[in-house]
């Protein structure tokens, strides 16, 4: 669903990088908490444990979405990963997730217009995100508390986020699209085809949630206060158990062999299973060219990058090529990510400090 320049005008697209920007000033400051609460229940082993986390989240989404799966006749669709990124590592550091990966993939990859970054962070990070994490929260919170539960929500959440953003990049297409077109066609195109698509979002992101969970549920946002309690039976009623066992150590608790474990998995999906993706047009690309929604597209600003459409120019072997560029993305994504929250980590640290330092935190 990445949006070109051209597809919107100036004026909504100027408003929509508004947006953005303020978007992720709120999640600049949200996700400090995140990480910081993140940190402080010992489940990432540290608070220099967070941001690694947070960018691997950022790099498999990168990766996924390099695998087209077929959703109809001469149509694919990709995951979007707000849903994913906002159950896994929070909402406001999901925001960030999806945006680090639609910020390289606009200036490194010429997928997405550089004009059009505004319109797609507001589709595509931002809308699945709230959209996704608001439906989550209010389904788990009425089903069992059980892994189970968690695991479904983040289907459901999934399926409907992608069809949110189908609807919001139809509202904005309404107010500044390029071209005369039928809005009520285009929305009925957009989200009977995104509907399929968000089936697709549902399957990877219960599956990846659900495979942490198994593993290691504490690294699941989503999933945390979620346990159910020992219970033991006095007097034959039960009762919670008390809590007597010690803490486990931040070493035993270490998240490396997930992290490790993570990002190889995004290499070989990025540098592997991505030469086997799907080749149709994704769910916006069918749709313009169907309704002539792209006629005023333009070129991409990088279009001549050494890495665009996901290739290694100069490299003539496509599998090759594709494989080096699917790589280099992980590896960039990872590392930008990771500088992000580490940095948001840092800052909020600072503050903290700041804080206890300062007259009226001192004691007396």
């Amino acid at each position: 669903m990445h949006a070109p320049d051209g597809f919107i005008d100036v004026p909504v697209s100027a408003a929509a990088g508004v947006l953005a920007a303020g978007a992720i000033a709120v999640s600049l400051r949200g996700a400090r908490r995140e990480l910081d609460d993140t940190a402080r229940s010992g489940a990432s082993g540290g608070a220099e444990r967070t941001a690694p986390l947070a960018g691997l989240v950022a790099a498999f989404i990168f990766a996924v979405q390099m695998l087209n799966f077929p959703v109809a006749a001469g149509t694919s669709g990709h995951l979007l990963g707000g849903a994913l990124a906002a159950i896994l590592v929070g909402p406001y550091t999901g925001v960030l997730c999806v945006s680090v990966v639609l910020m390289l993939q606009s200036v490194l990859f010429a997928d997405g217009g550089l004009t059009a970054l505004g319109v797609n962070i507001t589709t595509m990070a931002i809308t699945t995100t709230v959209v996704a994490y608001a439906l989550f929260r209010g389904l788990v919170k009425v089903l069992p508390r059980s892994r189970r539960s968690v695991t479904a929500a983040s289907f459901v959440a999934a399926l409907v986020s992608v069809p949110a953003s189908a609807v919001v990049f139809t509202l904005l297409y309404a107010v500044g699209g390029t071209t005369d077109v039928s809005i009520g066609k285009v929305a009925t195109a957009m989200v009977g085809v995104h509907v399929l698509i968000g089936l697709g979002e549902a399957a990877i992101t219960a599956l990846t949630v659900g495979a942490v969970i198994a593993v290691r549920p504490d690294l699941v946002h989503g999933a945390r206060g979620l346990g159910q309690k020992l219970k033991l039976r006095v007097n034959g009623e039960l009762v919670d158990a008390p809590e007597t066992a010690e803490p486990v150590p931040a070493a035993a608790r270490s998240p490396r062999k997930v992290w490790i474990a993570g990002l190889v998995t995004s290499l070989v999906l990025a540098g592997f299973v991505s030469f086997y993706a799907s080749a149709n047009p994704d769910g916006l690309e069918k749709v313009a060219a169907d309704h002539g929604i792209d006629k005023q597209a333009e070129e991409h600003a990088v279009a001549d990058s050494p890495l665009a459409d996901y290739g290694v120019k100069d490299v003539d072997d496509a599998r090759l090529s594709g494989g080096l560029a699917g790589v280099i993305g992980v590896g960039v994504t990872v590392v930008a990510g990771t500088g992000v929250f580490w940095a948001v980590r840092r800052r909020r640290a600072a503050d903290e400090r700041a804080g206890d330092t300062s007259p009226a935190g001192t004691s007396v």
